[in-house]
């Protein structure tokens, strides 16, 4: 219990400094609202090596905790939307056997967005924000193959690491 507890208080302080080390990245494409989604590698990884339920809390605080340090209250609307949307569909993905990290990473990011681009229509209540969806769809297609690849690579290494 108190080792993967730590384990995953230590994922969240690494998906914090992903979160940070992000913005600090000049990805951009001319696309707004498009990101690696570099703290999901944590997400994914913590759904392969600890169980659902200890991924889901390493989501959702790190949303929390970058949103109150780095943020502002609209972004943590999206985040928690995008967030528990992406965590609910790769859960379940996560569940079907022979489905890779490269598979379950595309469905969360894909779902990411999703959730955001909802808000955003009942936010700024305008359904024409809908027509952006195939474009963060793509986005998320993309970055979530190279989440979900690294993730792939890394697993093996981190759990004989911790002795999981």
């Amino acid at each position: 219990m108190t080792k993967k507890l730590t384990i995953s208080a230590l994922l969240v302080a690494l998906a914090m400094i992903l979160s940070y080390v992000e913005v600090l990245i000049p990805f951009n494409f001319g696309i707004p609202g498009i990101k690696l989604g570099l703290a999901n590698l944590v997400v994914v990884v913590a759904l392969y090596l600890l169980n659902a339920r200890q991924a889901l809390m390493i989501s959702v605080v790190r949303i929390l905790l970058v949103s109150f340090t780095f943020g502002n209250m609209a972004a943590l609307l999206y985040s928690i939307a995008g967030g528990l949307l992406s965590f609910a569909v790769m859960a379940l993905c996560r569940r079907i056997k022979g489905l890779s990290t490269m598979g379950i990473s595309v469905a969360g990011g894909i779902s990411h967005n999703i959730g955001q681009i909802l808000v955003a229509v009942f936010v700024v209540k305008n359904l024409n924000l809908l027509f952006y969806l195939p474009v963060l769809m793509i986005a998320g297609i993309i970055t979530g193959l190279l989440i979900g690849l690294v993730a792939g690579l890394i697993i093996p290494s981190v759990r004989k690491a911790l002795q999981l």
